[in-house]
């Protein structure tokens, strides 16, 4: 199987930020202009970009949705756009998939109502994401438990495209990803697995790259803070 690069970019107030930990309260901006730091990942080589909406996923008003279309555009024909944060609803779905999205992000609201990702898998391909604190996955922004444990949660989705597996205690924190995690999770979770959250340099890439079965690994942080490029990342996939 191919591991893809997830070039990310997170959005708040239309500006491209980083979270430590999903902390709203501890932001770092890297750039105000996501239209041209996805460009840049696209002319790099990247065949996906991994958008993020952090406005819509805490207030559920998708107010960075006409940047996430405006991306979309700009890296049509050369990368596709998988966008999550805020997708609560069919509508919210089919409404991106208007806008020019490959696959749509449903986390929260998947985990409340599995059925919602049957439905939404109707319009556009969609990526379930469990996001995780010590194999309990948790949910509205990360500030509670749902009581579900990772092995357990991916048997309710049969048609998630992919799921996208997020450490939370790793996550904007550089400090490396959770391998063997990720490795029992690409064997058991029945669709591809993205791997999200600590990556800090190409070893990690190298590393992640050797799991069986691993259909991608999203990196922001470390992109920013000029640890590696995405051509550096590519290599090291290749």
């Amino acid at each position: 199987m191919t591991v893809d690069l997830y070039p990310a970019i997170d959005l708040r107030g239309g500006r491209v930020v980083r979270l430590r930990q999903g902390d709203y309260a501890d932001e770092t901006v890297y750039g105000e202009n996501p239209v041209a730091v996805a460009r840049d990942f696209a002319a790099a080589g990247s065949r996906w970009i991994h958008i993020v909406d952090l406005d819509a996923a805490k207030s559920g008003n998708p107010v960075n949705r006409p940047i996430i279309q405006d991306v979309a555009r700009a890296v049509r024909g050369d990368a596709q756009i998988q966008t999550g944060g805020g997708v609560r609803s069919v509508d919210d779905a089919r409404q991106l998939a208007d806008a020019g999205v490959a696959r749509v992000v449903m986390g929260s609201a998947a985990v409340a109502d599995p059925t919602l990702v049957e439905r939404a898998s109707d319009v556009v391909p969609v990526a379930v994401g469990l996001d995780h604190r010590d194999g309990e996955v948790a949910v509205h922004g990360w500030t509670e438990g749902s009581g579900l444990q990772l092995d357990d949660a991916y048997a309710l989705f049969p048609r998630a495209a992919v799921f996208v597996i997020t450490d939370i205690g790793r996550d904007g924190m550089l400090e490396g990803p959770d391998v063997e995690g990720l490795t029992r999770s690409a064997a058991v979770a029945g669709a591809p697995v993205i791997a999200s959250g600590g990556v800090a340099d190409l070893a990690d890439i190298e590393r992640l790259a050797l799991i069986a079965d691993l259909g991608g690994i999203i990196t922001g942080k470390a992109l920013y803070e000029g640890r590696f490029t995405v051509a550096e990342a590519l290599e090291a996939l290749s």
